[in-house]
């Protein structure tokens, strides 16, 4: 691997249920809601950069009942020495990170719904982040 972890961490978290209906519609809606990442990166020093990725659950239907839940949650890390290919370098921030975390964000996502009272929440156990990238390539 050309890079490593020098630091992983929720940056921020939003998990807003407005009212007692959008609670009681969770459990019939939740199908209606895709996985949506948005993936940003910024040099912080010299090899060392910061990655988040930021998952948002988005309602494919409008109403005025919606959640809003999202995560955004950070990784440092450190290039390897001699290691500045740059479509290398782009696959690693929008590929490889997030390939890395996504089981962590996953089950702080999971933690958020059992905590609130639902224990059936079907999350994708695994996003194909390689395909994600060449689509958007």
């Amino acid at each position: 691997m050309s890079f490593n972890f020098v630091a992983k961490y929720i940056k921020d978290i939003n998990f807003h249920i407005p009212n007692s209906k959008s609670y009681f519609s969770i459990g019939k809606n939740i199908s209606n809601y895709k996985v949506n990442f948005d993936i940003k990166s910024r040099k912080i020093k010299d090899k060392i950069l910061e990655v988040d990725t930021n998952l948002k659950l988005v309602s494919a239907i409008a109403d005025n009942n919606q959640i809003n839940v999202s995560i955004l949650f950070s990784s440092l890390i450190n290039l390897k020495e001699g290691f500045n290919d740059k479509e290398k370098l782009k696959k690693i921030i929008l590929v490889d990170v997030p390939k890395s975390v996504y089981p962590e964000i996953r089950k702080i996502l999971i933690f958020l719904f059992e905590k609130s009272g639902f224990k059936k929440i079907n999350i994708d156990e695994n996003i194909n982040f390689e395909i994600l990238y060449k689509k958007n390539n």
